[in-house]
C-alpha cells in the first residue's frame, strides 16, 4: 500500500473463492466478480466498478455465508426475538463497515493493491444509503450493530426509500434540494426476497359479516416486497438483517385497454401510486394528500412487517389453533422507535381478530404483551396527531380499534382512578375537538405498550414529572430510562484508526471495542508526556484529513493549528446553530476592531456548521443562509481569516460525519435544556477526544458526569429554570446582554450582504406572540455562552492542559456504547438472550 502503489498483478486468476481471507484469494475473488457477475462493460476495471462490480460483491459473498447459517441457527434454536420499527435507518457506507466487522481490512487493502487499486478510493465509490435523515435513524443503526454483535436474535424493519430526504446543496440562495441518487445504480448489500411479499390495503369499508365479526374489505391494495441487507456483529459470525419494504403494483393493475387507447397515466394509475410510498422520507405534510402519504408509509410499514412477523411465527410453531397464540409474546418483541409505528398496534389488534378469529380481550392481551415503545421528543410539534377524518378515509377498520381502545381505556380510568376523571382529556387516545377532532398517537402508544422508555436519564424524567404524568400514576412500572448509546466500532475503531491504535497500545488489549467501559483505563496516563504527544499527532492527522475535505467540497483552505470548532446536526431552533453564528460574529467584529498584535494574542479558530434543514421550515434555511453570508465575509476578509474561518459544510450524513468528528476539538451541543431528548454526535465527539461546549440537556448530563465537570464547557439556563425565564420574558422582564444586542446590529448594517434577516432575528426579539418572543432563549443564554467560549480560548493555549482534557473525555465515555444500551433493552424490555452461531 505504501507510497501509492498500481501494480496490476495479473497473476491473480478470475476464480471464485467467496470465503478465503488470504489476499491472493480475495483478489482472485474480486476479479472472479468482475468477470461473472458483471455490472459494467468488461474493459474498464477503474474505482467505480472496483467497488459496484467486484469489491462489494466479493464482500458480501462473506456475508451471505455467515447470514444464511444465522437464520438457520434462529429457525433450530428457535428463541424470542425482537423486531425493531423505525421509519429511519442512517447506515453510513457499508463497505468499511464489513471489512471491519469481519476483520479483513488489511486483507481487502492488500487485495485491491495486488490489482492496482487503493482500498481508500474503491470506499469513497459508495454513496450513503439515503433511508434516514438525523439522531433517531442513526441511533437505530447503531442499535442493528450492537444487536449482531452481541448475537441477539433481532431483526429490524423499515422502508427502501428512492430519494429519501434530500440532498442539500449549498448556493448563493442559501440550501437546495435536490433528490438523494443512492440507488441511481444499485445498491450491491440489498438482496431481494422475492417470495416475501405481502398484501398492503388502504381505504375501502368495513363489513360486518354474519357470524358478527368485522372484515376490511375494497379499496386499494398494494403489494409490499422485501428488500434484506445484512448487518454482522463484531468479530462473531452472527449476521442479521434490516429488512426493507418496497411498494410495488402487480401486473393485473396495468390496464392494457386504457394503454393502447392512449390513456397512459391512468393505464398504470396503481403502479404511480405504489412508486410514491417509497420515494421519500418524510414527504411535506402540509396538504391532505401529503398527510395520505405519509400515513400510507407509516401503515405500509407496520403491515408489511406484521404480517412477516406472523408469518414467521406461524411456520415456527407446530399447529395454528388459538391455543399457540398466547405463545406469541414469549417469542415476539416489537419495539416501536418513536411514534411513527404507532399503527403497528391497531393493525396487530385486527390481524389477530379478523385474520385469526380470536376475540378482543385475548387480541388486547397478546398486543399489550409484545409491543414496547421509545418516545424520542417532548417537542409538542414532533409528537404525532393524525386527523380522524383522514384516519377514518384511509383506515376505516383501525379506526374501529382504536375508537374500541380508547372507550375502554376511559372506562378503566374512570371504575379505578376517578380521580383522575378531569384529566381525561389530555390522557384519551381521541381528541374529540369540535374543530379538528385527532388521534394522539404518543397516548395510544403508552396506552397499549407494557413497556415506555425514555432515551437520556434526563429526558425519562420530564417524561415522567411532565408529558406522561398521569400515566404515570395509574402504571407506575411501565416507565423506564434507556440512555442511547453509539456504536464503537464506526464511530471509533473504523473511522480513527490512529486514535484506536494508540488506545489499544497504552491498554495493551482491543477488547475495549466491545467493552468500552475499559477505557477508563486510560485515566492513569492521562499525565503521560508520551501519550500526548501520541495524542497530538493523531488528533493532527485527523485535523488534516479533515482540512483536505473541506477544501475539496467547499474550496474553503482552513488551518489545522487553528481550534477547530464543530458543530453538526439536523438544522432547528431548539438546536441553536442561531445562537452559534451570533457568537461567531460578535467574535468576528471584535477581531475587526483590534489592532495586528492584539489579534495575535486571541485563539484562531475554525468553526464549521452542518446539517440539513427541513425543506418547508424557513427559519431553518434562513440559519443556513446566515452561516454561509457570514462565512462567505469572514473568509475573504485579510485583516481577520488567519484568526477566524467559517464553513458551512453541505449534506451532512454519516459519511461526512466520519471525516468531522475525529477532526474536531470543541463540539457544540447547545440545545435549550429539556429539549434535546438525549443526543448522540454529542456521545461520539466525546468519545474521539473532542470537549463540549453544551447545556445540561438530554445525554449531556450524563457526559459532564462521566467525563468529569473540569473538562465539560458548561453554560445556560437549566431545564427547570426555562418554564420560569419564558414568563418573565412575557412579563417584559427581559434585559438584552448588550454584545447580543450588537451581534444583530451588525447583521442588521448589512455586513453580511443584503439578504432580510429581520424575521430571523425577530423570533428572538419582542416578549411573546408566535415566531417571537425568543421561545429557545437564545438571548438569554447568550452571555453565558460567549463567557463559556473565552474559557475555551484561554483553556486551548494551554496544550498540556487541553490534550489531558481530551484524554479524558474519551476515557469517561465507556457508558456511551449503544452494546451498553442493547444489553438493557434486550433484559429489561425484551426479555431475550444471546443465540450465538456456533
Amino acid at each position: 500500500m505504501e507510497g501509492g502503489a498500481k501494480s496490476n498483478d495479473v497473476s491473480a486468476a478470475p476464480i471464485a473463492q467467496p470465503l478465503s481471507e488470504v489476499s491472493t484469494d480475495i483478489a482472485s475473488n474480486i476479479k472472479y466478480h468482475a468477470q461473472y457477475t458483471p455490472h459494467f462493460s468488461p474493459l474498464k476495471f477503474e474505482p467505480l466498478q472496483a467497488y459496484y462490480a467486484a469489491t462489494a460483491d466479493s464482500v458480501r459473498d462473506r456475508l451471505i455465508k455467515q447470514w444464511n447459517d444465522t437464520y438457520l441457527h434462529y429457525d433450530k434454536i428457535n428463541p424470542k426475538q425482537t423486531y425493531y420499527l423505525s421509519m429511519e435507518y442512517l447506515q453510513g457506507r457499508a463497505l468499511t463497515n464489513a471489512i471491519g466487522n469481519l476483520d479483513i481490512h488489511n486483507a481487502y487493502a492488500d487485495a485491491l493493491n495486488k490489482l492496482g487499486q487503493q482500498l481508500e478510493e474503491v470506499v469513497e465509490q459508495e454513496k450513503d444509503a439515503a433511508l434516514g435523515n438525523g439522531g433517531l435513524g442513526r441511533l437505530a443503526s447503531c442499535f442493528l450493530d450492537s444487536m449482531a454483535t452481541l448475537n441477539l436474535p433481532a431483526w429490524g424493519y423499515g422502508l427502501r426509500y428512492r430519494y429519501g430526504l434530500f440532498k442539500q446543496l449549498i448556493t448563493k440562495a442559501g440550501q437546495e434540494e435536490v433528490p438523494e441518487d443512492w440507488l441511481e445504480k444499485f445498491s450491491p448489500w440489498e438482496i431481494v426476497r422475492h417470495d416475501v411479499v405481502f398484501p398492503i390495503s388502504f381505504f375501502g369499508h368495513v363489513e360486518v359479516l354474519p357470524s358478527g365479526s368485522r372484515k376490511w374489505v375494497g379499496g386499494e391494495v398494494l403489494q409490499a416486497l422485501a428488500y434484506d441487507v445484512p448487518i454482522p456483529g463484531y468479530r462473531t459470525k452472527n449476521t442479521n438483517s434490516l429488512r426493507l419494504w418496497e411498494a410495488k403494483a402487480s401486473s393485473k393493475d396495468f390496464n392494457l385497454f386504457l394503454f393502447n387507447d392512449g390513456q397512459y397515466d391512468a393505464a398504470a394509475q396503481l403502479h404511480s401510486r405504489a412508486q410514491q410510498i417509497c420515494a421519500v422520507l418524510y414527504p411535506g405534510d402540509a396538504t391532505e394528500n401529503g398527510k395520505l402519504l405519509r400515513l400510507k408509509q407509516q401503515f405500509f410499514l407496520c403491515s408489511a412487517s406484521l404480517q412477516d412477523i406472523i408469518a414467521r411465527f406461524k411456520e415456527r410453531e407446530d399447529g395454528k389453533g388459538a391455543h399457540q397464540w398466547s405463545e406469541f409474546p414469549k417469542k415476539v418483541a416489537i419495539q416501536l422507535n418513536d411514534t411513527h409505528p404507532t399503527l403497528t398496534i391497531p393493525e396487530l389488534m385486527r390481524l389477530l381478530m379478523d385474520d385469526e378469529g380470536l376475540g378482543w380481550d385475548e387480541s388486547w392481551n397478546i398486543t399489550t404483551r409484545t409491543i414496547a415503545y421509545t418516545n424520542h421528543t417532548v417537542l409538542p410539534e414532533a409528537l404525532e396527531k393524525w386527523s380522524q377524518a383522514v384516519m377514518w378515509k384511509l383506515l376505516p377498520r383501525h379506526m374501529e380499534i382504536i375508537e374500541e381502545i380508547d372507550k375502554r381505556f376511559v372506562a378503566t380510568i374512570i371504575s379505578e382512578r376517578p380521580d383522575l376523571e378531569n384529566k381525561m382529556p389530555s390522557m384519551r387516545i381521541l381528541d374529540h375537538n369540535a374543530t379538528k377532532p385527532v388521534v394522539h398517537m404518543a397516548n395510544l402508544c403508552v396506552v397499549s405498550s407494557h413497556t415506555v422508555n425514555g432515551v437520556a436519564q434526563l429526558h425519562s424524567d420530564i417524561l415522567k414529572a411532565e408529558l406522561f404524568a398521569d400515566y404515570v400514576s395509574v402504571w407506575p412500572t411501565k416507565f423506564q430510562n434507556k440512555t442511547n448509546g453509539i456504536t464503537p466500532r464506526r464511530w471509533i475503531r473504523f473511522c480513527s484508526p490512529e486514535l484506536s491504535h494508540i488506545i489499544t497500545k497504552w491498554l495493551k488489549t482491543d477488547q475495549w471495542v466491545t467493552n468500552l467501559e475499559l477505557l477508563a483505563n486510560l485515566r492513569e496516563f492521562a499525565d503521560n508526556s508520551e501519550l500526548h504527544a501520541e495524542w497530538e499527532s493523531a488528533k493532527m492527522a485527523n485535523k488534516q484529513r479533515l482540512a483536505q475535505y473541506i477544501l475539496r467540497v467547499t474550496g474553503v483552505s482552513i488551518d489545522p493549528n487553528t481550534l477547530f470548532d464543530i458543530q453538526v446536526k439536523r438544522i432547528h431552533e431548539y438546536k441553536r446553530q442561531l445562537l452559534n453564528i451570533l457568537g461567531v460574529i460578535y467574535r468576528y467584529k471584535k477581531l475587526k476592531g483590534m489592532s495586528p498584535e492584539e489579534r495575535k494574542n486571541t485563539t484562531p479558530r475554525t468553526v464549521m456548521i452542518g446539517g440539513k434543514a427541513f425543506a418547508t421550515y424557513t427559519n431553518a434555511k434562513r440559519i443556513v443562509k446566515l452561516v454561509t453570508d457570514v462565512g462567505d465575509v469572514v473568509n475573504s476578509d485579510p485583516d481577520v481569516n488567519d484568526y477566524l474561518k467559517v464553513v458551512f459544510v453541505p449534506n451532512y450524513n454519516v459519511s461526512v460525519a466520519e471525516m468531522l468528528i475525529p477532526g474536531s476539538e470543541l463540539s457544540q451541543h447547545i440545545s435549550t435544556a429539556g429539549m434535546e431528548a438525549s443526543g448522540t454526535s454529542n456521545m461520539k465527539f466525546a468519545l474521539n477526544g473532542c470537549l463540549i461546549i453544551g447545556t445540561l440537556d438530554g445525554a449531556n448530563v450524563e457526559i459532564r458526569e462521566e467525563i468529569g465537570e473540569d473538562n465539560f464547557f458548561l453554560f445556560g439556563a437549566t431545564a427547570d429554570e426555562v418554564p420560569q425565564l419564558r414568563k418573565d420574558r412575557e412579563n417584559g422582564l427581559f434585559k438584552p446582554d448588550p454584545r447580543f444586542e450588537e451581534a444583530k446590529q451588525f447583521i442588521r448594517s448589512g455586513a453580511f450582504g443584503t439578504y432580510d434577516y429581520n424575521p430571523l432575528l425577530e423570533s428572538v426579539e419582542g416578549n411573546s406572540g408566535y415566531g417571537r418572543g425568543d421561545y429557545f432563549l437564545v438571548g438569554h443564554d447568550f452571555p453565558s455562552y460567549m463567557d463559556a467560549q473565552a474559557r475555551v480560548d484561554e483553556a486551548y493555549k494551554d496544550r498540556k492542559r487541553w490534550i489531558k482534557m481530551s484524554i479524558l473525555s474519551t476515557c469517561g465515555s465507556g457508558k456511551f456504547s449503544s452494546d451498553r444500551t442493547i444489553s438493557q433493552y434486550a433484559k429489561e424490555i425484551w426479555n431475550i438472550a444471546e443465540c450465538r452461531v456456533p
